[in-house]
């Protein structure tokens, strides 16, 4: 019992994919908040990141497969996904508000309509199904970010 509830604080991100309207939406907010803080106050933040984001995604796999039997296939209530995914967006960008903020709607963006190919990785099994869309849309993100910072650095101000 004690590991069920385990898994599923880890799954809902420390519960708030329990918030009833968009637990997605505080999901990623959850994982914004933490990559500020991290980003801030820490001497090394891409790497601190970048173990967060491989610890998280494996846990999540794990904790998603335990809760699967109970809560179904990719319940809108599990959000480690939406935290590491924006943790992949904020990886290695600029300690800086507004591109943070940029990162969050990006990921948001890439999260919720599955451009291109990220939709496919829902089809993985299992707990991989649920956590591969959210890293393949933070890494659009990041992508995408990391163009515009040079497009910026060389064309622009």
């Amino acid at each position: 019992m004690k590991m069920n509830f385990l898994h599923k604080l880890i799954c809902t991100g420390m519960g708030l994919g329990l918030i009833p309207l968009a637990p997605g939406t505080f999901g990623a907010l959850g994982g914004f908040v933490s990559g500020y803080f991290i980003k801030h106050y820490s001497s090394q933040p891409d790497i601190y990141i970048l173990a967060l984001i491989i610890f998280f995604t494996l846990i999540g796999v794990y904790s998603s497969n335990k809760i699967i039997p109970e809560w179904g296939k990719d319940p809108s209530r599990v959000v480690i996904d939406e935290v590491v995914g924006m943790w992949i967006s904020m990886l290695f960008i600029p300690n800086n508000i507004l591109f943070m903020l940029l990162a969050f709607v990006l990921f948001r963006l890439f999260d919720i309509y599955k451009p291109f190919f990220i939709r496919k990785f829902e089809a993985f099994p299992q707990g991989w199904g649920i956590m591969l869309d959210d890293v393949a849309a933070g890494v659009f993100a990041n992508v995408t970010l990391q163009l515009f910072l040079i497009i910026k650095t060389q064309f622009m101000w």
